[in-house]
């Protein structure tokens, strides 16, 4: 692992003096190679605390490009930035807030045929897509590469986070069968309040440094649900 620059020392002193991090986290969350698959909702908040962490490469796959809808929600994209392709706003957005993360942008569907080798260049995965089949390839893809895979959804005031590991429990141990198109309603038709995705993808960041450096309990096993409604979290184990 490569020693902190002063510059680093200073901009990362609240992780250095937190018990449990220190210099040597940081020096992993450095070392550290994560891609995020979708820069929605969900993967906004998570781009902005990984970048703000200090995580070395930062890899965004999304195909999609901004547009005015996605605003209320998607908080690394900006006004100015309608029409651009999401990964070329949040790579402005990570440069805009820390010059030491390489981001790597990504600028394509992610699908059967290529998420394995979207994955092959990363020690940790993200999954903030918004459609249970794209999900279901990330995760395939994530266990085939033996990646750990942190995984969030949300849907109108409501959201879950857990953590899929080699050798633990898995996607398909949480959703035995595949459910059908119209139990899981999209987004446009239901709905999702602003700040849920907030939540649900700050959780995974977090959860995410936790795997890098190693502090705490991750969400292995463990799916945790989020009700915004009631201010209410509900844990599962599966």
């Amino acid at each position: 692992m490569s020693a902190l620059s002063a510059d680093e020392i200073r901009r990362y002193a609240r992780h250095i003096v937190l018990r449990g991090v220190g210099g040597d986290g940081q020096q992993r969350l450095k070392a550290a190679r994560v891609l995020v698959v979708g820069a929605g909702g969900l993967g906004s908040p998570a781009i902005a605390y990984l970048a703000a962490a200090g995580i070395g490469t930062l890899g965004v796959v999304d195909h999609d490009t901004v547009s005015l809808s996605n605003l209320q929600r998607q908080v690394i994209h900006r006004t100015d930035g309608i029409g651009l392709s999401k990964v070329a706003s949040a790579g402005a957005f990570v440069a805009g807030l820390n010059d030491r993360v390489r981001f790597v942008a990504h600028a394509e569907r992610i699908d059967a045929d290529n998420a394995a080798a979207l994955m092959a260049d990363y020690h940790l995965v993200l999954d903030g897509t918004d459609n249970f089949g794209t999900r279901t390839i990330v995760a395939d893809a994530s266990r085939a590469t033996g990646l750990p895979l942190v995984s969030g959804a949300v849907s109108m005031f409501d959201g879950q986070v857990t953590v899929f590991a080699p050798g633990g429990q898995q996607f398909r141990d949480l959703y035995p069968d595949t459910p059908d198109d119209a139990d899981l309603p999209a987004c446009e038709a239901v709905g999702v309040l602003g700040a849920v995705t907030g939540v649900i993808g700050t959780l995974m960041a977090m959860e995410a440094i936790k795997l890098v450096t190693g502090v705490g309990e991750p969400l292995i096993g463990r799916l945790l649900l989020y009700d915004g409604r009631a201010a209410r979290f509900t844990e599962l184990d599966y």
